[in-house]
Order: structure tokens, then C-alpha cells, then sequence
């Protein structure tokens, strides 16, 4: 094992006028550092294509996360699907892509576009042994891993973008190494390059897909510690301790909470400034103290946190607010989604006095379930996360 991770996004367009994707991706992880992605794009479109698709996908990653072999998968998928009249094809098509250890990657491909690999911001294309399994052509890769590898793997509406509209021939495999390459060292996560691709996918339809559209990026990355504290101890005496096992971790730090970043000046012997005006009137200013990487109000802050959260997993809509946006709320998002794979929360149980107040929306419990729900999404998001209550 080492310190590399795997960040993960994907996502998908409809094909015009559906109301559900015929394309579907599964991610299975098998122990820390091995994870199982299937890229299945069912024939046609529609609840009959997401059916092939979502079955196909679900089989075989379970399958292999049991050790079988991909023969034993491709001919348990040809006997268990149902056999399309039109084509005689019993199931979709797919990509897997097999992280192990955060060393290693296998790559098995059956009649979609050939993933992309970019390696030193270049096209590096990998070695394929062919096999043929119940009468299809199947691909197999094994490779080793670099750090800030990016794997893209896409279902065909990727290529087929623009045939006929914008691009005589569809946006090829080579126009879509040269875009993406331009992003390989911008420092953006795998979920944000996954919409990138997409919206220039959904440009080139002129915003009206032509076929259900899939993308599934894995970027190989170091694995970076953050640690963010929120709240007073619910018992003063303990306050040494958490502030002394909140600075002791490696890492970056985030301090939220007036009385919390109070209590964090005294420990560090450092005064603290506060902004005066925030760079959105909705979200409280910051403050500054020496040895800390940020610090931010709390509940408000957090809750806009956790707003930015659940839009990054689902369609990412709101990144081009908080990614360029410098109040503590988008901060404290990009610290969090962006450059963070583990993360540590120090949690407070102490009452705010403050937040009694029957006028006001806030109280002891609305608090603990921000901090809950925004630690959910980012496990979804794939960080590894650790809570500790005082």
C-alpha cells in the first residue's frame, strides 16, 4: 500500500426526450485501496437500455469483487439478460476498471470507446490482450499506476456528440484527448473534469442529446489530511485536549465557530483579526490567526457547506460559485471536496446560549445534524472520515 488514492466521478445526460439514462455506472470497493468501476451502456435508450445496463453493470461487479474470473461474468451476463430480437445481443456494453491497492489498474473493455488514459499530461495508450468469450471481442490491460494518472472512461454518446449538428463525424477519441489534456494540470477533482466533459458533450448536441451520454473519470492522486473542529467542548476542562488533538494532526486546519476560533487563539497564544465586511453578505466574514489555515463562523457557514455538498453529487451546478468565490462558506467547500481525501472533525457538544433563542432557527441539534449530514456526503464523495466527539 501506498499513498496514492483513487478519486472518482462520474456522471450522465439523458438522451433527449428520456426520462431515465440507459447507461449506468457501479462502483463496488473491495478493500481499502481496490475499488471496482463498471461503465455499462444498455442497447437503446429508455427503462429497457437502463435495465440492461443497471443489470449488467450490478453482475458484474459483484462477480469479480467475489473473484471470478471476466469469462465466468461475460457468460453468466449472456445467460441471465434477455436476448434482443432485433440485434440477438443478450447485454450491454461495458468498461471495467479495477484499482488495486492504489498500484495497480486492470482495464476490461467490451465495445465501448477505448478508455483514455492521460499520463504526464500526454495520451499514453496501454498494452491490450484480446480475448474472445462467448463469441465477443474483449479487451484486458493490466498496468501499474502513476501518480496524477486520469482514466476516462465513456459510453459512445461521448464520441457520437455533435454527428450531424456541429461535427461531421462526432466528437472523436482524439478531439477529446486534446480537450481534456488542457485540464490535466489544473488541479481539479475527478467529479468536476467529469462535468467539464459532459457540458462540452452537451454543447456540441446543442443542449439536446442525441443518445444517452456517460462518463466515468478516475484521477490518481496523493492522499492529503484535513482537519476542521466546529463547536466547544461540552465540558470546559476538556478543551486542552481537543485543541491539543486537533493541532497534533498533520494536516491542514479549519476552525469554525466564534467561541471555537476564541478558544483556538488562546491555545496557540495568537490574537485573532476579523474581516471586516464578507465578500458575500449571506455568509459571515473570516478571521485570520497565526496557525491556522482558516477560520469561519459555524452553523451558517456550515449549513452553506452542506448545500454545496449535496449539488456537488448530484450535477456539480453550483461549482463555478463557491470554486472561485473567496467567503468562508466556498473555503471552506473547496478545502473540503477539492484538495482534502481524509478528513477529521472535532466536534463540540457544548450549547451555544446563543442559539436558544426561540426566534432563531438554530439550536444544539440542527448543529450536530449539519455536521452529520455534510460528513455523509463527503463519505459519498469518497474521503475517508473520522469524528470525534467532546
Amino acid at each position: 500500500m501506498n499513498d496514492l488514492c483513487a478519486d472518482i466521478g462520474y456522471q450522465s445526460l439523458n438522451k433527449y426526450g428520456e426520462y431515465i439514462c440507459g447507461d449506468h455506472i457501479e462502483l463496488v470497493e473491495q478493500v481499502e485501496g481496490t475499488q471496482i468501476i463498471v461503465l455499462a451502456d444498455g442497447l437503446g435508450s429508455g427503462v429497457k437500455a437502463n435495465i440492461l445496463s443497471t443489470l449488467t453493470s450490478k453482475i458484474i461487479s459483484t462477480m469479480i469483487s467475489e473473484g471470478m474470473s471476466i469469462s465466468e461474468c461475460v457468460k453468466t451476463i449472456a445467460n441471465t439478460l434477455p436476448v434482443c430480437q432485433d440485434r440477438n445481443v443478450a447485454y450491454s456494453t461495458f468498461t471495467i476498471i479495477r484499482i488495486i491497492d492504489n498500484l495497480e489498474a486492470e482495464v476490461i473493455q467490451y465495445d465501448n470507446p477505448n478508455v483514455i488514459l492521460l499520463r504526464n499530461a500526454k495520451s499514453y495508450e496501454f498494452f491490450k490482450t484480446e480475448m474472445n468469450i462467448e463469441g465477443k471481442r474483449i479487451f484486458y490491460s493490466r498496468l501499474a499506476i502513476e501518480e496524477n494518472d486520469i482514466f476516462i472512461a465513456m459510453s459512445d454518446g461521448c464520441i457520437h456528440a455533435g454527428v450531424g449538428m456541429n461535427l461531421n463525424f462526432g466528437w472523436e477519441r482524439k478531439n477529446i484527448i486534446e480537450y481534456m489534456k488542457t485540464f490535466y494540470d489544473v488541479g481539479y477533482t475527478a467529479k468536476t473534469l467529469t462535468k467539464i466533459l459532459l457540458d462540452k458533450c452537451d454543447e456540441l448536441y446543442d443542449y439536446k442529446p442525441g443518445d444517452d451520454t456517460t462518463a466515468c473519470i478516475i484521477k490518481i492522486r496523493k492522499r492529503e489530511q484535513l482537519n476542521l473542529v466546529v463547536g466547544p467542548p461540552a465540558h470546559m476542562d476538556d478543551t486542552e485536549r481537543m485543541m491539543s488533538l486537533f493541532f497534533a494532526k498533520v494536516g491542514k486546519h479549519i476552525v469554525c465557530g466564534g467561541t471555537t476560533s476564541q478558544i483556538a487563539a488562546r491555545y496557540l497564544k495568537e490574537e485573532m483579526i476579523t474581516e471586516i465586511n464578507s465578500t458575500d453578505p449571506s455568509i459571515p466574514p473570516i478571521a485570520y490567526i497565526d496557525g491556522v489555515d482558516l477560520v469561519t463562523e459555524g452553523v451558517i457557514t456550515i449549513n452553506k457547506v452542506l448545500e454545496y455538498a449535496k449539488d456537488y453529487l448530484a450535477n456539480n451546478d453550483s461549482y463555478e460559485q463557491w470554486c472561485y468565490k473567496k467567503d468562508g462558506a466556498s473555503q471552506v467547500a473547496k478545502m473540503l471536496f477539492e484538495d482534502a481525501t481524509d478528513i477529521d472533525f472535532y466536534v463540540g457538544r457544548a450549547i451555544n446560549p446563543a442559539h436558544q433563542n426561540p426566534d432563531l432557527p438554530i439550536n444544539f441539534n440542527i448543529k450536530m445534524q449539519l455536521v452529520d449530514e455534510l460528513s455523509e456526503c463527503l463519505r459519498k464523495m469518497g474521503k475517508r472520515i473520522n469524528t470525534s466527539y467532546f
